[in-house]
C-alpha cells in the first residue's frame, strides 16, 4: 500500500520571495518535472521521488495566527543529516527558529508565508 510521501504542497504569497528562502537558505534544487499549471509555483527534489511543491495562490488561512512554536502548528518534517549546518545556515538569513521540545535533535521554523517546518537530524 503506502510506500511513503511523494509530496507535501505549501502555499505561497511571493514566489521570490520562497525561492529565496527554499533555494538560498536551505539549499534545495528546482525539480525538472513541474508541467504547465493555471498557477504560478515552483517543485524542489529532496529525495527518490520525494518532492516539496510550492503554489503562488491565495492563502486561505492568511492572517490566522499561528502558534509560536511551529510543532504545534500543522508542519511538513524534513529529515538532515547536519543540524548545526542548518542551524548556522537559518542564524546568518536572520531566520527565527527553535529546538524541539521534545528532546530530539529537531529544529522548527517558518517558511517567508508562515508555514512550519520541522528539520530533523537523521543517520543516513
Amino acid at each position: 500500500m503506502i510506500t511513503g510521501i511523494h509530496h507535501a504542497t505549501l502555499l505561497t504569497s511571493d514566489l521570490a520571495r520562497s525561492r529565496a528562502f527554499y533555494e538560498g537558505v536551505l539549499g534545495l534544487h528546482l525539480a525538472k518535472n513541474r508541467p504547465q499549471m493555471s498557477f504560478d509555483g515552483v517543485w524542489y527534489d529532496i529525495a527518490a521521488n520525494q518532492q516539496i511543491h510550492l503554489m503562488l495562490l491565495p492563502d486561505p488561512e492568511a492572517g490566522l495566527q499561528r502558534p509560536a512554536h511551529g510543532g504545534r502548528d500543522r508542519h511538513v518534517a524534513l529529515g538532515l543529516k547536519s543540524l548545526e549546518e542548518l542551524k548556522e545556515r537559518l542564524q546568518a538569513a536572520g531566520v527565527r527558529h527553535t529546538m524541539s521540545q521534545s528532546g530530539r535533535r529537531a529544529v522548527f521554523c517558518r517558511d517567508p508565508d508562515q508555514n512550519a517546518l520541522e528539520f530533523v537530524e537523521v543517520d543516513r
